[in-house]
């Protein structure tokens, strides 16, 4: 498996962001790419590792209690026509609520990786 992570890509108010993937062609291969993520402490102790991925035409994400977050990481990958492929956004929380910049954060982290893997 190949997973790509582009680290420490947003700060905001003590929030830290980063956004990894790879390709996956059924959830158990997008689920491995997490786990093998989460082998890194600094990722399993993230407050959220939000993902999405389209597989074999089918829609899945988990908000990792990040709520509505899942969501804005598929319909980006539905517009981008990015399939068989895991994106993962990951939170640090820095300890102040970010409200709605949180989700800007999470389309600005997800159209970093798209401009990293579609070129």
């Amino acid at each position: 498996m190949t997973l790509r992570i582009f680290d420490k890509i947003i700060s905001d108010r003590g929030s830290r962001y980063a956004v990894s993937g790879g390709p996956a062609r059924d959830r158990t291969e997008a689920e491995a790419l997490i786990s093998e993520l989460k082998r890194n402490k600094k990722f399993a102790k993230a407050t959220h590792n939000t993902w999405a991925a389209i597989l074999s035409g089918e829609g899945v994400k988990d908000d990792d209690g990040e709520s509505g977050a899942g969501q804005i990481i598929l319909q980006m990958l539905e517009r981008a026509g990015l399939t068989d492929h895991v994106v993962v956004v990951t939170r640090w929380y820095g300890g102040k609520h970010l409200g709605g910049d949180r989700f800007r954060h999470v389309v600005d982290a997800t159209r970093h990786y798209l401009a990293e893997v579609q070129g």
